[in-house]
Formats: C-alpha cells, sequence, structure tokens
C-alpha cells in the first residue's frame, strides 16, 4: 500500500515538474507567478486525495451498473479499435486535458486505460481543474478483462 501512495505521489510530483519545465519559457515574472500557481495546484490535489483518489474495482460494479459511468477510454486508438469496454468513449490520454470541455460534469467519468498509469496522470489533471466526477477503473483495462 505505501508502495501505491508512492507511485501517485511521484505521478504527481512529475506532471508538477512537467508544468515547471514548461514555465522555463515564460518570462521572469510569469515563471513566478506559474511556479507559485502549480505548486498550489498541486498541493490542493494532495489535500484532496484519498488513498484510493477515487479508485473503483472493476468487481464493485455489478454487470447492469457500467452504463450508469460516461466511460473514457484513454488509451490509444488502435487499441480502443482492437477492443474496449462496450459504451466508452475513446480520447487519448494526452488529448484529454485540451478535449475537457466535451466530458461531462454531472455523469461520473469513469478513466481507464491498460494498467491505470495514463489514466491516474488524466484524472489528477482534470481534477485540478474542478472536474470532482472523476474516478478510476482500478488495474485499467485489464482488471476489466479479468473479471468478464
Amino acid at each position: 500500500m505505501k508502495f501505491t501512495c508512492f507511485i501517485r505521489a511521484s505521478r504527481g510530483v512529475a506532471l508538477a515538474a512537467s508544468f515547471v519545465a514548461a514555465s522555463a519559457l515564460l518570462p521572469m515574472a510569469a515563471q513566478a507567478q506559474m511556479d507559485k500557481a502549480t505548486t498550489e495546484a498541486v498541493a490542493a490535489y494532495f489535500d484532496f486525495a484519498d488513498y484510493n483518489s477515487g479508485t473503483i474495482m472493476a468487481e464493485q460494479i455489478p454487470a447492469e451498473d457500467w452504463k450508469r459511468f460516461y466511460l473514457l477510454d484513454v488509451r490509444d486508438a488502435g487499441q480502443y479499435a482492437k477492443e474496449h469496454i462496450p459504451g466508452a468513449v475513446n480520447i487519448e490520454w494526452r488529448k484529454v486535458f485540451s478535449e475537457r470541455a466535451k466530458l461531462p460534469k454531472d455523469k461520473t467519468i469513469l478513466l481507464y486505460c491498460n494498467t491505470g498509469s495514463f489514466s491516474g496522470q488524466v484524472a489528477m489533471a482534470l481534477r485540478m481543474d474542478g472536474f470532482e466526477n472523476v474516478r478510476l477503473l482500478h488495474g485499467g483495462f485489464g482488471a476489466w478483462q479479468a473479471r468478464k
């Protein structure tokens, strides 16, 4: 369990580091403002996130309840075309944040990738942007397949 928390924290720190690295292209005053905003956003996220960070295991969801989620497959289009959870919408993980206006705010969004690593990054970014309706499928697509 401690290892999982460390991985989640590391992903958050890595995401924050990428924001800070991108700020190197900005003027000094803008960099300082962005660094502070990034730090505050990451701190707020970690204050919000509990151990499971909104994680749902496939076996917790009865077969008839999958329809109540907005299923978002963040894998690449090729993997999605090969096989996906029925009813899932595909937006590749790198594009989700830029296309977030398409996402519902009134329905629970259940994110998944192959294992949970990319969907975890997407969930963090969306939560930092104010999406409180985001959940992760623990173990990703592989866990869903194993449940079948």
